[in-house]
């Protein structure tokens, strides 16, 4: 009798039925932190890897640093981190993943660990034989895992949101056909189709090998209180470079972090990141202009203060952050093979290193030696195969995508093409670095990415680690 009496009541307006606008509204479910930890070296000298003779530096010119973001949404956390480096090794990624997931809780396949590539910084996983270099190993671990540690403590209410802003004039190919005749040999006395780098005489160049992409795609990150907490940003373009001679730099991926919280007017807690994207073919050289000549870092800072203005128009993109965006991660392991030279290769390889006399030795192509050498080491590796990381992330209707080569900037634009997401970022060098990866198209052309040496795996991973990739982001948006 109550039950009908409650009824009548209700049907009467007695008691007004609540509206959808009157219910109380869930509290946010997002939760988001970030930190940013000091990973510069103490002890100098120290090796600054990315080339083919010793590169010692004597100090630092700017801070380097392991920045982390943590998202949560109470059922999956991730993190992902951007530290400045040319290349982390597994090795050190995964000792940082398992300290950062004793300490949060977090797995350590939820954690996404990548270099900004900058060439000016630090080895990551300097043996023994290298004291200083080995010590700075376990600063690196601990700085990384610290970052993600802080993150995860400063979890608290946050929305997001993501958006793109193109930045042209900055990132251009670097591979280029040339006029008949002017192609050099390679280090292997072949010629190849294209060149790296081929300086910038216009009588020499022809056209670029291949596309750019003038994207910066961020990830905006705000509290409950719509203030800015953190911004990943995300753009395919490799180190720039013109840094202090023996001094160790972050690059323009530091100078952006440094200048990006008085585009948004944060605070000293907001942490601006940005990752190196599908790069492996770009670079910051205009080939058919003679630009102005630079004082040292100048162009650094030109092309953080570009980046950064091109993240704040993007930014303004941003229609609304949303407190209710699903999280989710997958990583698999993908087993590719080695590459490996062929009995005439590694014939011709040991008579260039049998070559003595130095009138000889002046006339092999340049890089003949060292090419000769990795000729051999790839024919006496005793590994067959080598296991890579792939990551797929999604925060709502955005996702990430994490490679851990020097991808060209077509497997960038092509995962970006052919995504079921709205809006994808690709990030390379992420989670270790196993060199260049090519696209099939430019393994035919040849040039310096696809050499044996370089290019250490077969000739179609491109292709298998797209594909991985792609139906990684499909589970992913089906996920309910």
């Amino acid at each position: 009798m109550r039950l009908l009496f409650l009824i009548g009541l209700l049907l009467s307006g007695a008691v007004p039925l609540l509206r959808a606008a009157d219910a109380p509204k869930p509290a946010s479910a997002l939760r988001a932190g970030a930190a940013a930890v000091d990973i510069t070296p103490k002890e100098f000298p120290l090796n600054m890897p990315g080339g083919f003779s010793a590169n010692l530096a004597t100090g630092a010119h700017d801070p380097l640093y392991a920045r982390a973001l943590v998202l949560d949404d109470g059922k999956t956390a991730l993190a992902l981190v951007v530290v400045d480096n040319l290349g982390l090794a597994r090795e050190t990624t995964d000792d940082a993943k398992a300290i950062a997931s004793k300490r949060t809780g977090i797995p350590m396949d939820r954690m996404l660990i990548a270099a900004t590539h900058t060439h000016s910084g630090p080895p990551s996983n300097a043996g023994a034989n290298d004291p200083i270099g080995f010590a700075y190993r376990k600063r690196l671990v601990e700085g990384i895992a610290e970052s993600i540690i802080r993150a995860h403590e400063k979890l608290r209410p946050a929305a997001v949101g993501a958006a793109a802003h193109p930045l042209a004039g900055e990132a251009f190919n670097r591979r280029w056909f040339l006029k008949p005749g002017k192609m050099p040999l390679n280090p292997f006395g072949k010629l190849d189709e294209v060149k790296m780098n081929p300086g910038t005489d216009l009588a020499t160049l022809e056209r670029p090998a291949g596309p750019t992409d003038p994207d910066v795609t961020i990830l905006s990150v705000q509290d409950a209180k719509r203030k800015p907490l953190a911004l990943l940003a995300n753009y395919s373009l490799h180190y720039v470079g013109g840094t202090p001679k023996a001094l160790m730099s972050a690059d323009y991926f530091g100078e952006f972090a440094r200048l990006m919280p008085a585009r948004v007017r944060g605070d000293e807690d907001f942490i601006a990141m940005l990752s190196n994207s599908a790069s492996g073919d770009i670079n910051n050289i205009p080939f058919l202009v003679d630009r102005p000549p630079r004082e040292t870092f100048e162009q650094i800072r030109i092309v953080a203060q570009k980046t950064a203005d091109a993240a704040w128009f993007a930014l303004r993109k941003i229609e609304t952050h949303r407190t209710d965006a699903k999280l989710g991660m997958l990583q698999r392991e993908v087993i590719l093979k080695y590459r490996r030279p062929n009995a005439a290769q590694v014939a011709e390889a040991k008579a260039v290193l049998a070559v003595t006399d130095p009138v000889a030795k002046e006339k092999l192509p340049r890089l003949a030696e060292n090419y000769a050498r990795s000729t051999l080491a790839a024919a006496e590796r005793k590994e067959e195969t080598l296991t890579v990381i792939v990551q797929a992330i999604r925060v709502g209707d955005f996702a990430v995508c994490a490679i851990p080569f020097e991808a060209f900037v077509e497997i960038g634009l092509d995962l970006k093409q052919r995504s079921p997401f709205p809006r994808t970022m690709v990030i390379g060098l992420a989670n270790a670095r196993h060199g260049y990866l090519p696209t099939l198209a430019q393994h035919a052309l040849g040039g310096y990415e696809t050499w044996l040496g370089t290019n250490v795996v077969q000739v179609d991973a491109s292709v298998i680690l797209t594909r991985h990739l792609l139906e990684m982001l499909g589970e992913l948006a089906k996920a309910k």
